[in-house]
């Protein structure tokens, strides 16, 4: 018998109000309720609302089920388990399920979100310990008896935190190290996801869902299992549960077996499908869905698929209302399935990505972000296909509006375009992008919108961190940058003080440490706040300068700098600072802001720019001009400001000077080493101090007045320490005349519970400073050392240290030293104080007095304390040749993995110091070399963690000639570690001795051929890698460090190792390159390339020969090469005139290097580019064109398209499409035609109402539906018009066209029984 057909309806449910425009058409507040429980079951609905797929009664979960908040409201599980959604609940977009089940590893995925909560937690926890740390500070300054309570409680507040940080920090950890475990077998995953809905359970209440249930034995036959689940899917009139839970169990085989999907029978499998998609019910369409998008192979399938009519489908319940969110997620989850198709991007219809653009300019949809992704995803595959259908438009607008949370993502996609002249064809200008800036040139968005200022500053520094970006916004003279900065104008406090971030951020400004108080309007030279710039900052020695020709590690990033700054220059920055500046009605600390990023900006200009850009900027002609002083308010105010900014300038100077390398005084300017003599002449002036003043600041100090030491003066104690104290008569004076030493060393004896009690806070840490400056002033005199020989304070420490000595014989039932004390109070500081006396032969004697040594060897032992492993070993200073390097030896060899990678970074501080006989530093070469032979023994460490550490510290270390050659004498074997070892490897080749070494092992040889055939071109993606992550870094204020990372390793953004550079360093390495005939190759590369725009292959070999050719230039024996053909012209027409942004930013940086080398240097300059020099004339590897102009302008400018957005709603093409024989049908097509106008919706609207009233029998033709499909997928119609239109249809109609009922149902019934397959029964 034929299937019963379905009664006239709506396809979707009927609408309740009038057609609004812009709003939803239906009424969106039905109710929906489901009980949360373990299963996709059939939700309870009014009369009204009803689809069920039988009327048979609402089943629950079972009793004692989970009443548990189950996931995000609207939402579902991984096998379609309903959610409840209360009806006063706003789905949040971002919580929304999109790629459940849908990515190749759901495992990985679940363990990145565990790691990314924790993170969570622990920084929400750390900025918790940093409040309650400065409140404690403020407390200092009440008395101590009103702050009592409120210190007690803060103290309590902060030791949780400490707890909790520690206790999330080793969950962090294990759930890192379990991730890079190998993974259980999806099967068992996919069986608790699947098999736990109450129908599946073997505790249901029904007892015939179990007899029908197939076995799920392993020996059972997938085949057979999946023919029973297609049997039962056959049955009709049941409840909505059961075929939802067939569906699961289906698509749980297909992935069990994935073969199993090559062999379906489509005739059959397909009408299951249908019939699943026309349900009434939600919940089985979304399993519809879902079934057949496990089913997907490869195209050929989704040709199969698609000619299941499932655009049809998947059309409806796209536009359906938000009640609808599990079918319509699905539907969008099979259409985002085409991607990872092999081709299947062109099986996706028209029609479909029309409605997909309607979703996605929906601001109220809760899938409209994952429409954006699905478009940009398009955009770069097929851009041709997402502009036809008018997707531009939407991208476009929700960039400006800023509401898509992944602006930066969206310019980055958009920027695909832009990058080649093909692609940017597909725009309709090259300012699609300007819509970022001009939220700020908005007067009216700047001061209402916080939301879209703060989406906007984001999106500007993504797109200034970018070769395309920066070309696409310095079209037409850089009008976008230049309104940007005149912005500064609108008296907008947010907006102003944004656009001041913007700058900082791209700029890569990080705030100095007194850049707070300053803000906060305290002057730069009180007391105590700068003059110690140099305690505070800790030395660096990263910036270290080679012996034989003076050259630091290359920073690309820093040539990228000058160019933004050469850009901001012209752009009228100064100019805009200045006048914000002398603004009065300006707030002040916004005026400080801009003082300060003035200063920064005078101090780059004057490190990386060429003197034509920088020159004019010292003289500060902006703020003071040649009519100033006429007016005298004028002048004094524009000295002020003047002041200021010299102010800023030198407290830079001193910042940058306190965390310089001590030992790198070659790089110094002349004011920094003005800045370091102050502070030791103040320094003599105090070590000089007359009695009455050592005096009277001991009374000062209040030791000898209080025994409580929070009424001490810590900041006065530390200043004699640091001074007077380092004078033997004035410590022996404090020794004999006073109590003052004797009380101070005192507090920090165990046994007295004052240092040993104190919280680890922020600001008890000043304890713990001045602990370590008091034994340091004691080791410098015979009196010093005699008060500590023969104090109790070190006789009382051995004693605690012994305590967690198994082998001592002293037990305590909770030590000094114990897990907890070491984490809460200041105990773990008594480690810093002995690392303080382990710098000095005396001190290590007094470590033997009380035998220390041989406790510390007892420590190495323990397994369950690695937290007090860290603190001996982080604490000691290993420059002597004592017991204390056989205990690093120790744990280098002997601890477990994780001390072995810290121990191996400790070793770092060592090996990187440069042997100068002009520092004076007796020793240094051989703690040096102790150092590097330790780091060799850690290459062939078992765990390749370690011996990766080791690498990164000797490639480091090899920075030094001297080092370099020491590590070749060692003949470290680096073939295990493969890639590992190659940067290493490499730096070998800068010296003839490494050349020598290398050459008898065969390695230069095999290595070129290596390079120059493909490790080239792998290079280029190193490096855009490379400088991808600085730019990131930078975009999001700092790059947050991971738990697992040794974070004694710094992280360079210098430019990787190339073999043509190390190469080319030795006269042996250029007499084999010349004889190779390597560069003439990469010559002609470049010449024959030059032009190439389009193959994505070609201009990868040549971006590679660029950097080929750029690193051989960079040496000075190298550049002889550059001679012998006009290679540096061709590159400079590369950066000037290529069609390719990212081709113009290899040449940029190219040139940068060539200029590096002195006859490279002369070379740029004539072909009319400008070198940044340093204070001795050296090139800094930073050259700039000499017209920004012409650099920047790109030809092939996109004209003026026609996008698929713009084309006319009921002109052009449309009339074609009204045309009909029935003069009801005209009308209907011409009313639908005018609802795409915005201004005739409403009239439309009621016209179409209208004629459905009327006219019943129009609305079930299938030739006026067709007809009305087509107009639908060549035009733009807005999400709720959609709707509204496909709601006139009935469902018979759409039943019609799905089944091709009129033509081949017959052919159909006949096809099916010849197979031996029941006559189909629809889902009623």
């Amino acid at each position: 018998m034929n299937p019963p057909k379905y009664p006239a309806s709506s396809v979707t449910p009927k609408q309740d109000t009038f057609f609004r425009h812009g709003r939803s058409i239906s009424n969106e507040g039905s109710k929906v309720v489901a009980a949360p429980r373990d299963g996709l079951q059939a939700p309870f609905r009014d009369g009204r609302e009803a689809r069920s797929m039988s009327n048979a009664p609402p089943v629950f979960g079972p009793r004692g089920s989970s009443l548990a908040q189950g996931p995000p409201p609207g939402s579902f599980s991984s096998d379609l388990k309903t959610m409840t959604l209360p009806r006063n609940v706003t789905p949040r977009t971002e919580q929304g399920p999109f790629f459940a089940d849908y990515g190749p590893n759901d495992n990985e995925r679940t363990s990145e979100q565990r790691q990314s909560e924790l993170r969570d937690q622990i920084s929400k926890e750390t900025k918790i310990k940093i409040g309650s740390e400065n409140l404690l500070e403020a407390l200092t300054s009440k008395s101590a008896r009103q702050a009592k309570d409120q210190r007690t409680r803060v103290e309590a507040e902060l030791g949780s935190s400490n707890r909790k940080i520690l206790e999330l920090t080793s969950r962090l950890e294990e759930e890192i190290g379990r991730s890079k475990r190998p993974r259980t077998p999806p099967r068992n995953r996919l069986s608790a996801i699947f098999h736990a809905s109450p129908t599946n359970s073997s505790h249901g209440d029904d007892g015939s869902v179990q007899a029908e249930r197939p076995g799920t034995e392993e020996s059972e036959s997938p085949t057979f299992a999946l023919s029973e689940i297609l049997q039962a899917l056959e049955v009709e009139g049941l409840q909505p549960d059961y075929y939802v839970e067939r569906a699961n169990r289906l698509v749980d085989l297909l992935k069990k077996y994935p073969s199993l999907k090559y062999d379906l029978v489509w005739p059959i499998f397909g009408l299951r499908v249908q019939t699943m998609l026309l349900s009434q019910s939600r919940e089985v369409v979304a399993a519809g869905y879902r079934v057949t998008r496990h089913a997907i192979t490869d195209r050929r399938s989704l040709q199969t698929i698609r000619r299941l009519n499932t655009d049809e489908l998947v059309m409806l319940s796209l536009v359906k209302e938000s009640k609808a969110n599990i079918e319509r997620e699905q539907a969008l989850k099979f259409v985002r399935a085409f991607l990872d198709v092999k081709g299947g991007i062109h099986e996706i219809s028209n029609i479909i990505l029309r409605t997909i653009v309607a979703v996605a300019e929906h601001h109220e949809d809760r899938l409209r972000n994952i429409s954006i992704l699905t478009l940009l995803e398009l955009l770069i595959r097929s851009p041709a296909k997402v502009v036809d259908a008018g997707g531009m438009a939407s991208l476009t607008q929700a960039l400006l509006d800023g509401s898509y949370p992944g602006s930066e993502s969206m310019a980055s996609t958009i920027l695909f375009l832009f990058n080649k002249p093909t692609n940017r064809l597909h725009l309709k200008s090259c300012h699609e992008l300007d819509a970022a800036f001009t939220v700020f040139t908005d007067p009216i968005v700047v001061h209402s919108s916080e939301e879209k200022l703060k989406a906007s500053a984001s999106v500007i520094i993504a797109l200034l961190q970018s070769w395309p970006g920066l070309h696409s916004v310095s079209n037409d003279g850089f009008a976008a940058i230049k309104g940007l900065l005149l912005s500064l104008a609108y008296p907008s406090l947010l907006a102003r003080d944004l656009i001041l971030d913007i700058v900082n951020a791209i700029l890569q400004i990080k705030a100095p440490s007194w850049s707070s108080a300053f803000l906060a309007g305290r002057r730069l030279t009180t007391y105590g706040r700068v003059a110690n710039l140099n305690k505070e900052a800790t030395p660096s020695t990263t910036a270290a300068i080679s012996e034989d020709d003076g050259e630091s590690r290359i920073n690309l990033n820093e040539h990228y700098l000058a160019l933004l700054l050469a850009v901001l220059i012209q752009s009228g920055l100064p100019q805009v600072l200045s006048k914000l500046i002398q603004e009065e009605a300006a707030e002040s600390g916004l005026r400080r802001k801009a003082t300060l990023l003035h200063g920064e900006m005078l101090n780059l200009a004057n490190r990386l720019l060429p003197q034509k850009y920088s020159s004019s900027l010292q003289v500060l002609s902006q703020l003071v001009g040649p009519d100033d002083f006429k007016s005298t308010n004028t002048s004094l105010q524009q000295i002020s400001m003047t002041y200021q900014i010299d102010s800023v300038s030198r407290t830079l100077y001193r910042s940058q000077a306190a965390s310089k390398n001590p030992y790198d005084t070659l790089s110094w300017s002349k004011q920094q080493k003005t800045s370091l003599a102050f502070h030791s002449t103040k320094q003599r002036v105090d070590y000089d101090m007359d009695d009455i003043k050592f005096r009277a600041a001991i009374v000062e100090t209040q030791i000898l007045n209080h025994a409580n030491f929070l009424k001490w003066d810590w900041n006065l104690i530390e200043e004699l320490i640091e001074g007077p104290l380092r004078n033997p008569k004035r410590l022996n004076e404090a020794i004999v005349g006073t109590k003052f030493l004797k009380r101070l060393l005192g507090f920090y004896r165990p046994f007295k519970y004052r240092f040993s009690a104190t919280l680890n806070t922020k600001l008890n840490q000043r304890y713990v400073r001045a602990g370590v400056a008091l034994m340091k002033a004691l080791l410098q005199s015979n009196e010093g050392i005699a008060f500590l020989w023969d104090s109790k304070f070190l006789r009382q420490l051995g004693e605690c240290l012994s305590q967690i000595d198994r082998t001592s014989g002293f037990f305590a039932d909770e030590p000094l030293f114990s897990n907890w004390r070491t984490s809460s109070t200041l105990t773990g500081g008594y480690f810093a104080l002995l690392g303080a006396l382990s710098s000095d032969p005396r001190g290590l004697q007094m470590f033997e007095r009380w035998h220390m040594i041989n406790i510390s060897y007892h420590i190495l032992d323990l397994r369950d304390r690695d937290d007090l492993i860290e603190l001996l070993l982080g604490n000691m200073d290993f420059t002597l040749d004592s017991h204390l390097r056989v205990m690093l030896s120790k744990a280098l060899t002997a601890g477990h993995k994780h001390i072995r990678i810290f121990a191996t970074g400790l070793l770092r501080k060592y090996a990187i110091q440069p042997a100068r006989a002009e520092t004076g530093l007796q020793g240094r070469s051989s703690v040096c070399e102790w150092a590097i032979r330790l780091l060799v023994t850690q290459l062939y460490d078992p765990e390749v963690e370690v011996s990766e550490v080791a690498v990164q510290i000797l490639e480091e270390s090899c920075q030094w000639k001297s080092h370099l050659e020491y590590v070749v004498r060692c003949r470290p074997q680096l073939d295990h570690l493969n890639n590992i070892g190659a940067p290493l490897l490499l730096r070998f080749l800068s010296t003839s001795l490494g050349y020598q070494y290398l050459d008898r092992l065969d390695y230069i040889t095999q290595e070129m051929d290596d390079w120059f055939l493909g490790r080239n071109n792998s290079y280029v993606t190193l490096v855009e890698a490379t400088l991808s992550r600085e730019f990131s870094a930078s975009l999001n204020g700092m790059s947050q460090s991971h738990m697992h990372e040794p974070s004694l390793l710094p992280k360079h953004s210098a430019l990787p190792p190339h073999f043509y550079r190390e190469l080319s360093r030795t006269k042996e390495g250029c007499i084999l390159l010349q004889d190779s005939g390597h560069f003439d190759k990469f010559v002609a590369t470049i010449r024959d390339a030059r032009t190439e725009q389009e193959d994505q292959e070609a201009m990868t070999k040549l971006k590679g020969s660029l950097w080929a050719v750029g690193n051989i230039g960079s040496m000075e024996l190298g550049a002889s090469f550059l001679d012998d053909s006009n290679v540096v012209q061709w590159i400079v027409e590369i950066a000037e005139h290529s069609e390719v942004a990212t081709l113009r930013g290899t040449a940029f940086f190219v040139l940068g290097l060539i200029s590096r080398s002195l006859h490279g240097m002369e070379i740029i300059t004539e072909h009319g580019w400008l070198t940044a020099t340093d204070y001795y004339g050296r090139s800094i590897g930073c050259c700039l064109p000499s017209s920004l102009g012409v650099f920047f302008s790109i030809g092939n400018q996109p004209q003026p398209v026609e996008d698929g957005a713009s084309r006319s709603r009921g002109g052009g093409e449309a009339p074609h499409l009204t045309v009909d024989k029935n003069p009801i049908h005209a009308r209907i097509l011409e009313s639908v035609a005018s609802t795409g106008n915005t201004v005739l919706t409403k009239k439309a609207a009621g016209e179409l109402n209208s004629l459905k009233t009327h006219h019943v029998e129009a609305f079930s033709s299938v030739e006026l539906y067709r007809k009305v499909r087509d107009m639908l997928g060549r035009y733009r119609f807005h999400l709720p018009v959609r709707r509204f239109i496909l709601d006139l249809f009935n469902r018979s109609v759409i039943r019609e066209v799905v089944l091709d009922e009129e033509e081949s149902e017959n052919e159909s019934i006949q096809t099916e029984r010849a197979m031996g397959v029941r006559p189909r029964h629809p889902l009623s």
